[in-house]
């Protein structure tokens, strides 16, 4: 399959590297005048759990980059990892570059779905979520997690066959592939998890900082808690989604088992420990979007608000 990653940055790296090694022809799109800043290759340090509690990988990864996307390039599958608030912005940029292909909307979304990545036809986009993360050093390696499974959308009664592309890809390269039928309500309900992370690590200095405290972890859980009323003002049905419901709806035990696990699971603590700085733009359009969203529909939300 030929995959275009939409961007460099952590997660299309990541995924980009372990699609590659599937046997996948995996490029990179870049702004133009990026491809000489960022070179032809990216050093790794990832903690890789899709086998076993996580194997520390170290090495350098090539990393095909090109500048421009034509229609006519005969890519199979975009991948679009960006942060929502630019999620409209490179919709618009792919909609008339992107042929046949499917495009896997692969992070946050908080409007509703296809809305957020119009003009993408709606035929021809997935819905997933990535389970891992980490940061570029000031030295340029990538510090990172990859966990065993990936979060895949599927739309109708049973899955399409992008979907099922999709998801064969992401099997092809070690992932155990989790089928949401109810996408949409799992987007929004991580995203208000979001929030309550991005919440508490304002208040402690950055998400590093939360690395096994119980407390802090435990308020991030009751802060999104508090914005449960918000999605299912949206008309979210929080019975579908059940058991990751449970750690916002038992916040003490959620945040002592968090604690211990960032504390001694390299594959958990990674995800946070680059995470220094509570105040980049991502986590400040999460925090303002879901106030925004709480206000406009009446719902209290006083531990958001820092």
């Amino acid at each position: 399959m030929r995959i275009l990653m939409f961007g460099r940055g952590v997660i299309a790296t990541l995924y980009g590297r372990a699609l590659h090694a599937a046997g996948h022809d995996v490029e990179f799109y870049v702004r133009p005048g990026r491809a000489e800043k960022y070179g032809g290759e990216v050093r790794v340090d990832v903690v890789d759990a899709r086998r076993g509690l996580g194997r520390r990988v170290r090495e350098s990864f090539r990393t095909p980059l090109r500048e421009s996307v034509a229609p006519g390039a005969g890519f199979d599958l975009v991948v679009l990892s960006v942060a929502h608030h630019r999620l409209a912005e490179a919709a618009a940029f792919l909609a008339p570059r992107i042929g046949g292909a499917t495009v896997l909307v692969f992070g946050n979304v908080w409007e509703e779905p296809h809305a957020a990545v119009a003009p993408l036809p709606a035929d021809r986009v997935v819905f997933g979520f990535p389970q891992g993360g980490g940061g570029f050093g000031d030295d340029g390696v990538l510090h990172g997690a990859l966990m065993r499974s990936v979060v895949i959308g599927t739309a109708g009664a049973s899955p399409s066959g992008r979907e099922l592309d999709v998801a064969r890809a992401f099997r092809q390269a070690g992932f155990t592939v989790r089928d949401e039928r109810d996408m949409r309500g799992w987007l929004w309900l991580h995203f208000v998890a979001d929030a309550g992370m991005f919440a508490e690590a304002v208040r402690r200095g950055g998400l590093a900082n939360m690395i096994g405290d119980r407390r802090a972890l435990r308020d991030a859980f009751r802060t999104a808690r508090e914005l449960l009323p918000v999605l299912q003002a949206r008309g979210v049905d929080l019975r579908r989604h059940r058991r990751a419901l449970l750690p916002y709806r038992l916040p003490r035990l959620a945040g002592l088992a968090s604690a211990w696990a960032t504390a001694q699971l390299p594959v958990a603590q990674v995800s946070l420990a680059m995470h220094t700085d509570p105040d980049t733009p991502e986590a400040r359009a999460v925090l303002a979007d879901t106030s925004r969203e709480a206000r406009r529909l009446g719902v209290p939300a006083p531990r958001l608000e820092v």
